[in-house]
This record gives structure tokens, C-alpha cells and sequence, in this order.
């Protein structure tokens, strides 16, 4: 049986010797506009949710926040595979990045990398982990991938609630 724990009860029963399993979402209400990122982490039969936002952003901006939100909760070290429906995220990680770091962070058009700040902070996460990276096809029934979308969304709304 799945047990959701707050995350801190979560890192401190992590198997070090474990994979983690991430699932990530961003969302954006307008683009820009508000927006929220979710992700849910889970390890053998005890999950977490992570979630938070910005007033002004983009849906691509939430994707890569709600990564490096994951990396950063986890202790250096950790193993995970993380799962997202962003090909942005996917794609940026596993065939841009290397490119981009070869050119200066430009891309093949000599043109300064969008979100390069989060880039460069995914970089550095990543090099203290071991991460695998996997696409998911977006709202076709994955549970943790349905759930991590939902928390986002639920991420903006909050942040308008508060903005009143």
C-alpha cells in the first residue's frame, strides 16, 4: 500500500541504495501568466509531493522548476529517474544541453539559450546525482503523471487566491 508522507518524513526514510522515481509537470495560466509546477517522488511504497509557483512566468519555466525543485530535495548522491511530458525538459537535458555547453550556451543559430538560468542550475544538480531522463505522453492515464499536472494547476490557484 502507497503512503503519502509530508516530505521531510519522506527524505528521511530514503534507501540510499534506492532509485527515486520523479514525475514532473508545469502549467501556466496565460504564457506568460501565473504558474505552477508539481512533482511527485516516490521510493518503494512511500511518495511525496512537492509543488510551488510564480505570478509571472511561462509553462516551459514551471517544466524545468518543477525538475530542479525534485534535485534539489534530493541528497546528492541519489539515483533517480525522472519522468516528464515536457519534450522541452526531455529534450533540453538529453540532446540540447550537451550542444549548448559546447557553443557557450547558445544555440545553433549563435543565439542565447532561452531559461539558461535554469539550465545552468539543472546542469550542476545533474552532476551531483545520477539522473535518467524518460518522456511520458501527457494525460493518457499515468496516475503519479495525472497527479503531478493537478498540483501545478492547483499551484496556480493558489497563488491567485492569494493575490486578491
Amino acid at each position: 500500500m502507497n503512503q503519502l508522507v509530508d516530505a521531510e518524513n519522506f527524505r528521511s526514510c530514503l534507501n540510499k541504495n534506492e532509485t527515486t522515481f520523479v514525475y514532473t509537470d508545469g502549467a501556466c495560466r496565460g504564457n506568460p501568466g501565473p504558474g505552477g509546477w508539481g512533482a511527485i517522488l516516490h521510493q518503494g511504497e512511500i511518495f511525496t509531493e512537492l509543488f510551488g509557483g510564480e505570478e509571472q512566468t511561462t509553462n516551459n519555466r514551471m517544466e524545468l522548476f518543477a525538475a530542479i525543485a525534485s534535485l534539489e530535495f534530493m541528497p546528492e548522491g541519489s539515483t533517480l529517474i525522472i519522468a516528464t511530458d515536457s519534450q522541452y525538459l526531455q529534450n533540453g537535458v538529453v540532446q540540447w544541453m550537451p550542444k549548448w555547453k559546447k557553443n557557450g550556451w547558445k544555440t545553433a543559430n549563435n543565439v542565447p539559450v532561452k531559461n539558461q538560468d535554469l539550465w545552468l542550475k539543472i546542469d550542476t544538480l545533474c552532476n551531483k546525482r545520477v539522473v535518467s531522463w524518460t518522456w511520458i505522453k501527457g494525460h493518457t492515464g499515468n496516475i503519479h503523471n495525472e497527479r503531478a499536472d493537478i498540483i501545478a494547476k492547483q499551484a496556480i490557484a493558489r497563488l491567485i487566491m492569494s493575490g486578491d
